[in-house]
């Protein structure tokens, strides 16, 4: 009897090479490591990869939200209308500004903010809404633009796992000042690191100010800030990132589309018409009939690294559920996703024999 060939497959593979090596060398060599030209050559290529303005890299992903939020002066007394369906960021760095996150459910389809949610969840304090592009299909953001514009309200875009992606031509990141992410499971990264893109150059000046300290010039504190500057270091990885990510999201992409017409025993993403979705995650549901802990459990143990994201809804984290408006909050549709959906590997490092490996162990689920 042969041997079955064993896999450990992980969720997740960051792709760094002897490029990324050089560039870091390059750095350390230089003398020069903190924030500096390496940091806003980066910006600038960033920023033009996405067809924005204005591009202000940060410490991680997690700083670049909070750094948004305080840019556009929204605190206390404010609300900002977010998803529940998403990591805890979205929401942390919503109150840590003061501001009371709101959240709304998702379109059932994409898993992203539902346009008919948000604009039933305005009151006259708030102040934005900041929509997720989950798994990294963009949100519906000219329904949501709609809505911003009809109530006078700010957009934001957390746009921590969509690098690259686009609605039609236009690249996400380009509708409301967004958030990205580089932590190291992310379609490209810098270790960790974070980028802001903004049309707007006063919202650019504001976030670059508070991210330094609040300083406009050395020892002039103008704002409230704190020291949240990427390092030449992280950004020479970017850099060296950004140049591979065309190749690695038409890799993610071509892996997604395998499993679109293999897999038979689950839900496949639903790809919203005219969008560009990178897959920062191949999420899929269980069909009925299946226990999806109990799939994920047989998953891992043959070896697939799958993942749930997310296990919990934010507001039943223990420290939002503590507080009745959240206790009480009924949100269907982000309360079934929590029951039935996993993510499975979809990252450029998957070998064939990986993928066939995959698709029949999902396949065998009962």
């Amino acid at each position: 009897m042969v041997e079955r060939t064993r896999f450990n497959i992980p969720i997740s593979r960051p792709q760094l090479g002897v490029e990324e090596e050089e560039a870091v060398l390059a750095v350390l060599r230089s003398g020069q490591i903190t924030q500096g030209e390496r940091v806003a050559a980066f910006e600038a290529a960033f920023a033009a990869y996405h067809g924005a303005e204005y591009a202000i890299a940060t410490s991680n992903g997690t700083t670049a939200l909070s750094t948004v939020i305080m840019a556009h002066g929204i605190g206390a007394g404010d609300e900002v209308i977010i998803p529940s369906f998403s990591f805890f960021a979205t929401a942390s760095s919503v109150s840590f500004t003061g501001a009371v996150p709101v959240f709304a459910d998702i379109d059932p389809k994409t898993f992203n903010l539902s346009p008919e949610a948000v604009e039933a969840a305005i009151t006259p304090r708030t102040a934005a809404i900041m929509p997720v592009h989950l798994y990294g299909q963009p949100a519906d953001m000219s329904a949501l633009e709609a809505i911003a514009r009809k109530h006078g309200l700010i957009l934001l875009e957390d746009a921590a796992q969509a690098h690259g992606a686009k609605i039609g031509e236009r690249s996400v990141g380009t509708w409301g000042t967004a958030s990205f992410s580089f932590y190291a499971t992310k379609n490209m990264t810098t270790t960790e690191g974070g980028m802001i893109l903004t049309n707007d150059a006063e919202i650019a000046r504001k976030a670059r100010i508070i991210r330094n300290q609040g300083m406009d010039q050395q020892y002039e504190h103008v704002l409230m800030g704190f020291n949240l500057r990427m390092t030449n270091l992280t950004a020479a990885i970017g850099l060296v990132q950004l140049d591979k990510l065309p190749q690695w999201t038409a890799k993610r992409r071509e892996n997604a589309a395998l499993y679109d017409t293999a897999l038979t025993s689950v839900e496949t993403p639903y790809v919203q018409p005219g969008v560009t979705h990178v897959y920062h995650q191949y999420t899929v549901r269980v069909k009925p009939g299946i226990d999806r802990d109990v799939a994920v459990k047989q998953l891992n143990g043959n070896g697939i690294g799958v993942r749930t994201y997310y296990p919990k809804p934010i507001h039943r984290q223990p420290v939002y559920a503590r507080e009745e408006r959240y206790a009480r909050l009924d949100l269907p549709e982000t309360e079934r996703a929590v029951r039935e959906v996993f993510s499975l590997p979809v990252h450029p490092g998957l070998s064939s024999e990986e993928l066939e490996f995959i698709i029949d162990e999902v396949n065998a689920l009962c």
